[in-house]
């Protein structure tokens, strides 16, 4: 599922309707996680700006990357 920038809508002021990008980051939260793994830049972006403007700050999003080099023991930057 996009989380809307890979349509252009990071870029879009959206007057109608809720914003996709908060769209996507509810039904994550409705899911239970705490934090969200992503390997998409535009999804990292469009996420961790939506669990702050829905004020969900305990929320993480990562890359995967970051996933990765935690797994591996390697320091958070």
């Amino acid at each position: 599922m996009c989380c809307g920038a890979g349509g252009g809508r990071m870029w879009l002021e959206e007057k109608l309707g809720e914003r996709i990008n908060q769209t996507r980051f509810t039904q994550l939260a409705a899911s239970g996680t705490k934090n969200v793994g992503v390997a998409c830049p535009y999804c990292w972006a469009m996420l961790s700006d939506a669990q702050r403007e829905l004020g969900h700050e305990r929320a993480k999003t990562w890359d995967v990357i970051e996933l990765v080099a935690m797994a591996m023991g390697e320091p958070k930057a």
